[in-house]
C-alpha cells in the first residue's frame, strides 16, 4: 500500500499543480492505469488549487493507494464552504481577483472532483474547515492504458 500525503501552503500559485504531478508519477510507479492516473491527478490539482486559492493556511492532501481504490483526502482549516449545494453548481465561483486574472476560479474544481471520483465525500463547517475525500475503484478499470 502506497501512502503520501503532501503540504499545500495557501497562495502558493507558483508551486499549483506540483503535487498532483508529482502523484500521478508515483502512481504509475505503483502500476496504477494511465486512465486511472489521470482522473487522480485532475482530482489532485483541482483540490490542490482549492487549498491554495481558498484555504486561509493551506492544508493537506493526503492519498492512500490500495489493490481496490485510490484514495484522495484532502484537509484545511480554513473558512470553509458558506453554501455546498451553491458551490457544486457549475460555473459558480467565489474565486478572489487575483486568482480569476490567472484564469482560475472557473467554478468547475468541485464538479471535476466529483466528475472523476466513483465516490465523493464533502463537509465544510463555517471557520472550522472543508475535507473533501475522492475515491477511485481501482477494479472497474485498472486494466485500462
Amino acid at each position: 500500500m502506497l501512502e503520501i500525503t503532501y503540504s499545500v501552503r495557501a497562495g502558493d500559485i507558483e508551486h499549483g499543480g506540483t503535487a498532483s504531478a508529482w502523484l500521478k508519477v508515483e502512481l504509475r510507479k505503483e502500476g496504477v492505469s494511465e486512465q486511472l492516473a489521470r482522473r487522480a491527478g485532475v482530482i489532485a490539482f483541482e483540490g490542490e488549487m482549492n487549498l491554495i486559492l481558498y484555504a486561509t493556511r493551506g492544508g493537506t492532501l493526503h492519498v492512500a493507494v490500495d489493490d481496490a481504490y485510490i484514495e484522495i483526502e484532502l484537509n484545511d482549516d480554513g473558512p470553509g464552504i458558506e453554501d455546498l449545494d451553491l458551490a457544486m453548481t457549475p460555473g459558480y465561483s467565489t474565486a478572489p481577483y487575483w486568482a480569476a486574472n490567472l484564469g482560475f476560479g472557473a467554478g468547475m474544481g468541485l464538479i471535476n472532483m466529483e466528475r472523476n471520483s466513483d465516490r465523493f465525500e464533502i463537509s465544510s463547517h463555517l471557520g472550522e474547515g472543508t475535507r473533501i475525500v475522492c475515491w477511485i475503484d481501482r477494479r472497474k478499470d485498472d486494466n485500462s492504458t
